[in-house]
């Protein structure tokens, strides 16, 4: 897939063995964190046994791709070491790799993280950097065929809501995107690869996020299939004055309005309910009314 993602233009994601459609309606990216501290599920699944539980929950409530986090990249959060990472992570891909059909994707910044992952049978790498932080993690994604999501993030987990400055945070988000396709494809990755993320909550403020949502879009332009993450994030409490807890309502507004403005992907918690909001979202948008 190259160029622009069109209705004339066949759509796919190339991901190590797997060819993923996502022209028949956008993908549900289903969201597993194994780790203490994430800020909608801190904890619940850090036991092996309750995630593969969810997991499994997750695939029979029609979720396309399991996306598994063992770092928290929550506003505030402190990074762990590639070791602690391996070690939340093993023995639920090791489980998931061998025995699940779906897409599995994995959360993480770091290459050799990624790489013991892929070796665990894992298709897409979903780097909250860009390929910024670990420079030999494009290496590991070109050498593995793999899938690559592409995140704009302001600073890092632990600092980006502490400068929220953009000219214009649409163009700006969409500069720094079309500069790390370019990044990518330079370490030898296919452009049907490559799925872009505006990064929603990584450092912006709730105005900000409203504003990428609004402008959603105009990210066609870059070519990439768009993932869109907003499930219950900070900028629909601040809207709504609700907890993490009371948020999937405002959830399945933001995530209809993805689907509306042109998002492939969603990536939710929730995937029983975000995929009907999906699916009825995607029906009222392919509905001819002249």
């Amino acid at each position: 897939m190259s160029g622009s993602v069109t209705e004339d233009t066949e759509r796919w994601i190339r991901a190590r063995t797997k060819r993923i459609p996502f022209g028949v309606r956008p993908l549900v990216m289903g969201v597993l964190n194994v780790t203490p501290d994430s800020f909608s599920d801190g904890g619940r699944f850090l036991d092996p046994q309750y995630a593969l539980d969810q997991a499994q929950h997750m695939i029979a409530a029609g979720a396309d791709i399991i996306d598994v986090g063992a770092e928290s990249s929550r506003p505030g959060s402190i990074g762990i070491n590639a070791e602690e990472e391996l070690r939340r992570l093993r023995p639920v891909l090791q489980v998931l790799g061998k025995q699940c059909q779906v897409t599995l994707s994995v959360d993480t910044k770091k290459a050799e993280v990624a790489r013991r992952a892929l070796d665990w049978g894992v298709h897409i790498i979903n780097d909250i950097s860009a390929l910024e932080f670990d420079l030999d993690m494009g290496h590991a994604v070109a050498e593995a065929q793999a899938g690559v999501v592409l995140m704009h993030m302001q600073g890092d987990p632990e600092t980006m809501q502490d400068c929220c400055h953009y000219d214009n945070v649409v163009e700006d988000v969409k500069r720094f995107l079309r500069d790390r396709i370019k990044v990518a494809e330079s370490y030898g990755i296919g452009r049907e690869q490559i799925l872009i993320d505006p990064g929603i909550g990584f450092g912006k403020t709730t105005e900000q996020n409203l504003s990428l949502m609004n402008g959603l879009a105009s990210f066609e332009s870059l070519g990439q299939p768009v993932l869109v993450g907003v499930s219950s994030k900070s900028f629909i409490g601040t809207v709504l004055n609700k907890p993490v807890g009371e948020r999937m309502m405002g959830t399945a507004a933001a995530v209809a309005t993805a689907v509306l403005h042109g998002a492939h992907v969603v990536r939710v918690h929730d995937v029983e309910q975000m995929r009907d909001v999906v699916t009825m979202a995607t029906a009222i948008k392919r509905a001819h009314w002249n």
